[in-house]
């Protein structure tokens, strides 16, 4: 998952996803995702997974200091 989201592939991270999660479960998903796939990114690569998600809902992201 860190080496899609590192190469900015958006549809290899959501088969990834989608594989995780039929195999574990959605809880576990959420789990390992916000305490230890999350923690483990950096600044661009957390703003493009953000971006990703978001889709058409946000037109903008502003880079904030």
């Amino acid at each position: 998952m860190l080496t899609a989201i590192g190469n900015r592939q958006w549809e290899q991270f959501k088969e990834l996803e989608a594989d995780f999660v039929s195999q574990y479960s959605v809880e576990v998903w959420q789990e390992v995702f916000n305490f230890r796939l999350k923690p483990a990114l950096d600044k661009d690569s957390d703003r493009w997974l953000l971006i990703q998600w978001s889709g058409e809902g946000i037109i903008s992201v502003k880079n904030v200091a």
